[in-house]
């Protein structure tokens, strides 16, 4: 029986490669539904065969799952076969993962950890003791048991430690930090496994480091999402460019390897011709062998690309391995995220760090990039036009939630940028599009409902409509559990409340504002704090403190500039502090501060931050009887007043400026039973708080401040 078994498998490998899935699984299944018996090991590879064959070619879960359950039950009455048994868990672990039956696939975990603490100390029971902890780790993370999940990295850390597998090392060095920044529990504990990082990357050789490319994509990713979180834009961006260069690098390779393959298959083509001559023949021989050594060179195989019975990528055809950013050996064997969203979160990551600076041609161009790959992947999990949520196969719900996780940050970040430029028809495209994505796929993107009403609000306050806006940030602070979000929602809120400009108004910003200020501190960075002492400056302004508000002010300015380099914040903090150095009369320093808002405000193509600028070097040149240049800058005003008022003028007679702006959340029907928890794995995940795209902006609000500051001084004068 054991040639019968034999001749199937090898059938089953020969259908595999024609791509005919369904005749090898049939040829698989024959042994196992045979009336004969097999011995029980041969049935339990045969089902581990198929299990695989199910996962990585098949949305068929239910069906991979049964096959394992069975290899469960067969395994029992075997004493020995520690390596099948272990397979077998660690694939029934995933199945109970895919389909979100938690509570299993944790007992079935603990299970194969007590196999593996009772089997010995050879080098691979500890590596299948990783492998466990490993998924035990995203099990735990998913319950929101963050704590126990580093305790399970700890562990998988020490087994790598003690097989001396610097890779593997840091795999869980690299794992820890990223359960630490989904949930910070303080700074110390984040720096200390941010230095772990650092010193398992060092301790590894160049060559060994430039063979794992997966972790040095993973390492430098962390590392920029932890020094964003901080607020040290200096060093992240050193990150960025080494990220960069490799995916750039990355890229290159890929495409050369492409063009090399492309030439063996043409010379294969010649070679399998009859008529060639022998001379030609040897020499297209030479050619290509020429050309098999060069991929053999590029494409040799590392220490982590060893084949495994465990699938790299449910639901999707098994991709060769120049297609993976693998992050640990096998029997892991395991990818963070696939080489293509990876490659769009390094999109992103350039547009956050260029969107501040105003670098927005690059900026336009990396999310070009992004959503285009992006989409290619959401084809492929048919994701199409007209397609929701309620459609997809649960087994590719987490890689779609990764997806549209990454395309909703780059059109939020695209909504910034057209804002900020008053390029607001095609600001209101960008979140229209936010919003079909979220209404078709309400379970998956659920943590982007909040994101879309701080949009809608900064939409609102941008083209004048302040009461609307405050309903949108009111709103999105109560969608989320961010403090962070919650905080800088306030305080956008308090800024439309201002800029309403009535009594009632500044006492509603000012209860907005009182509890962010008197906790700003204990943020981390300064994002807040920064965003928290504009609103109150230019609520102290208001209420002519002009003295406080510019102390305020200065030292708001002051870690604007250090720590963030939001050069429209930078403008707007410079303006409000030129219109304070007028009122006090200080006229060579206003002079100099808003000269230097209205260069930033004209870099970023800020039009009502320019007119609030020039309205106030007006009154200055007024004050100083420069009739010249109040003639010239009044002149340059109204010519900047006029396009704005054709903007606002275009953005209020879309057909998308009512639905954006209404005082209404969205309606969603949600799609039961999803378990959206698990996008929160070790995986992108919301929780990592990549810093939102917008800033504290006054944007039109800046005419009628400045009308009250103006009054004052007349009455000054007179």
């Amino acid at each position: 029986m054991e040639a019968v078994a034999e001749g199937l498998w090898r059938l089953a490998d020969y259908h595999e490669k024609q791509g005919e899935l369904g005749k090898a699984i049939k040829c698989l299944e024959a042994i196992c539904q045979s009336p004969v018996s097999f011995f029980p090991v041969l049935e339990v590879k045969t089902r581990l065969r198929i299990a695989t064959l199910l996962l990585t070619y098949s949305h068929n879960v239910n069906h991979a799952k049964s096959h394992l359950e069975r290899s469960q039950l067969l395994l029992k009455s075997i004493p020995s076969c520690f390596e099948l048994k272990c397979r077998a868990y660690s694939l029934l672990s995933q199945c109970y993962h895919l389909v979100g039956a938690i509570p299993p696939q944790k007992q079935l975990l603990y299970k194969g950890l007590d196999l593996t603490n009772s089997a010995g100390h050879e080098l691979s029971v500890k590596l299948w003791s990783c492998n466990f902890n490993s998924q035990l780790a995203n099990a735990l993370i998913i319950e929101g048991d963050y704590q126990n999940s580093i305790s399970a990295l700890e562990s998988g850390y020490v087994f790598s430690a003690e097989i001396c597998y610097p890779e593997l090392q840091m795999f869980f060095a690299t794992s820890i930090l990223h359960v630490h920044l989904m949930q910070w529990y303080d700074d110390n504990s984040v720096e200390q496994a941010v230095n772990k990082c650092d010193e398992v990357w060092e301790s590894m050789e160049p060559e060994k480091r430039q063979q794992c490319v997966g972790l040095l994509f993973y390492n430098e990713l962390l590392h920029i999402f932890y020094r964003l979180r901080i607020c040290d834009y200096k060093n992240a961006a050193q990150h960025l460019d080494k990220l960069d260069a490799a995916m750039k690098a990355d890229l290159q390779q890929t495409q050369y390897i492409e063009d090399l393959t492309k030439e063996m298959n043409a010379l294969n083509q010649s070679l399998s011709r009859s008529d060639l001559h022998y001379k030609d023949r040897l020499a297209l021989t030479g050619k290509h062998a020429q050309l098999q050594e060069q991929l053999r060179s590029i494409t040799r195989p590392t220490s982590m690309s060893k084949e495994s019975l465990e699938p790299g990528h449910f639901g999707n055809v098994r991709r060769t391995s120049r297609d993976k950013l693998e992050l640990a050996p096998y029997p892991i064997d395991g990818e963070w995220l696939p080489k293509s969203a990876v490659y769009a979160l390094v999109d992103l990551m350039v547009v956050i760090f260029s969107r501040p600076k105003g670098l927005f041609k690059e900026c336009s161009k990396r999310i070009l990039s992004g959503m285009l790959t992006i989409q290619e992947e959401l084809v492929k999990l048919g994701i199409a036009d007209g397609v929701r949520e309620v459609s997809l196969q649960h087994s590719a719900i987490w890689m779609a939630g990764v997806y549209l996780m990454l395309i909703m940050q780059l059109l939020e970040n695209k909504v910034a940028i057209e804002l900020t430029r008053s390029e607001f028809v095609e600001a209101q495209e960008a979140l229209v599009q936010m919003k079909n994505w979220f209404l078709r796929f309400p379970t998956i993107l659920q943590a982007c409902e909040s994101m879309i009403e701080m949009l809608r609000g900064q939409y609102a306050h941008y083209v004048g409509c302040y009461h609307e806006a405050t309903f949108h940030y009111i709103e999105a602070a109560k969608l989320t559990e961010s403090k962070s979000i919650q905080a800088m929602c306030q305080v956008y809120a308090a800024v439309s409340y201002i800029c309403i400009g009535d009594a009632e108004s500044s006492t509603l910003a000012l209860d907005l504002i009182g509890p962010v200020y008197s906790m700003m501190d204990s943020f981390v960075g300064v994002r807040e704090k920064t965003s928290v002492l504009f609103a109150y400056g230019l609520l102290l302004m208001k209420q002519h403190d002009l003295q406080e508000a510019r102390n305020r002010l200065a030292k708001g300015l002051q870690l604007t500039h250090n720590h963030l380099g939001n050069l429209q914040l930078v403008a707007q903090y410079l303006t409000i502090l030129g219109s304070l150095a007028l009122a006090l009369h200080d006229t060579v320093q206003a002079r100099e501060i808003l000269r230097s808002s209205l260069t930033l405000a004209k870099k970023l193509y800020d039009i009502p931050t320019q007119i609030w600028v020039l309205s106030v070097l007006t009154t200055l040149y007024q004050e100083l009887g420069e009739k010249g240049n109040e003639m010239e800058n009044a002149e340059y005003q109204c010519k900047k007043a006029d396009d704005l008022q054709r903007r606002l003028v275009d953005a209020h007679s879309s057909i998308h400026h009512i639905e954006l702006i209404d005082k209404v959340r969205l309606e969603i029907q949600q799609l039961k039973g999803v378990d959206i928890k698990r996008a929160g794995s070790i995986s992108l995940g919301v929780d990592l708080d990549i810093p939102g795209s917008i800033g504290a902006s006054v944007s039109t609000s800046s005419l009628k401040l400045m009308d009250i500051d103006s009054g004052r001084r007349g009455k000054r004068k007179i």
